[in-house]
């Protein structure tokens, strides 16, 4: 259940909470096509706050639009400050940012092309994704029987509303079985990703991870990731990865803005490694959470402050 805040950025106008509406005839709604980013915003060991890897999110959500074919009707740099301005008028120093540009009303049917293009952007305090447990014992996943989609179906580099009703069917597929996150194979049958999330697998000190492209979203966590894997001196291979791989690996972790970096223990019923969190996803970890909260920041470009 989100928590409401004061206030929501509504096409440029910072807008009180229970204000913040749309008609029942807005296009995204019926038919799916809007773009969107998940942020967030930590608060650092000095108790200031500022939002991890702002501008990648907002160059993402403009790439995403211009791949879909709409217009966002506001600068980069309004998008940016907008976040900013957005947590700042709710006294957050933590929280989750969601900025989604969408199709308002006005014409129905799937052409749409006349309908304005609208902007919000949304903040709320959230924490772990998988759960506090998950960061350090590890979830359960399982194969799903829904497939990512392939790269002539969608737009898979585009982060598109549409686009999760896929990710939705196979999270509730594998929590009705007692799982705490899917795993989606691509049409060829290797590796996607999870549900919301990249996945890396180790296997005798290597870390192994899907070839960018093709299926998957191409993760900012996940780029954050070989980033911190490349600065520990730890071997990382992109390749095209088979289901089974899985079930022998050392360590496998998920990433995501929403997950961050969570350790997996168990695939399709199958122990992976120890059954315990490993010592690279660890170390991973620890160099991630220190990017977000460490002071002296590692990487200072890396953080928007408030």
């Amino acid at each position: 259940m989100v928590e409401p805040v004061e206030k929501i950025w509504m096409d440029g106008t910072l807008v009180p909470w229970a204000d913040a509406k749309v008609h029942i005839l807005t296009h995204t709604l019926h038919y799916g096509l809007g773009v969107f980013e998940g942020i967030r915003c930590y608060q650092a060991d000095d108790g200031t706050g500022a939002v991890f890897r702002l501008q990648e999110h907002v160059d993402r959500l403009f790439e995403s639009a211009h791949i879909v074919g709409l217009e966002i009707p506001y600068s980069r740099e309004a998008i940016f400050q907008g976040c900013l301005d957005t947590v700042r008028a709710n006294g957050l120093k933590e929280c989750y940012i969601r900025p989604l540009a969408y199709m308002g009303e006005g014409a129905m049917g799937l052409f749409g092309a006349d309908n304005p293009v609208r902007v919000s952007i949304a903040v709320w305090r959230w924490g772990t994704y998988l759960g506090d447990e998950g960061l350090t014992r590890g979830i359960r996943a399982k194969v799903s029987s829904y497939a990512r989609p392939g790269v002539n179906i969608s737009m898979n580099r585009a982060k598109v509303v549409g686009h999760y009703v896929n990710s939705i069917l196979a999270k509730r597929e594998v929590v009705a079985a007692g799982y705490d996150e899917a795993i989606l194979l691509d049409p060829q049958g290797y590796v996607g990703e999870a549900s919301g999330e990249n996945l890396f697998y180790v296997r005798k000190g290597e870390i192994v991870t899907p070839t960018a492209g093709g299926s998957m979203l191409m993760g900012i966590t996940r780029d954050t990731v070989l980033t911190l894997a490349s600065e520990l001196k730890i071997p990382v291979r992109e390749r095209p990865v088979s289901r089974d791989e899985l079930y022998v690996a050392d360590e496998i972790f998920l990433t995501g803005t929403a997950a961050e970096v969570t350790p997996v223990r168990e695939i399709d019923g199958r122990t992976i490694g120890t059954g315990a969190r490993g010592a690279i996803t660890n170390a991973i970890q620890e160099r991630y959470f220190a990017s977000l909260r460490a002071i002296p920041a590692p990487k200072p470009e890396w953080r928007a402050p408030l």
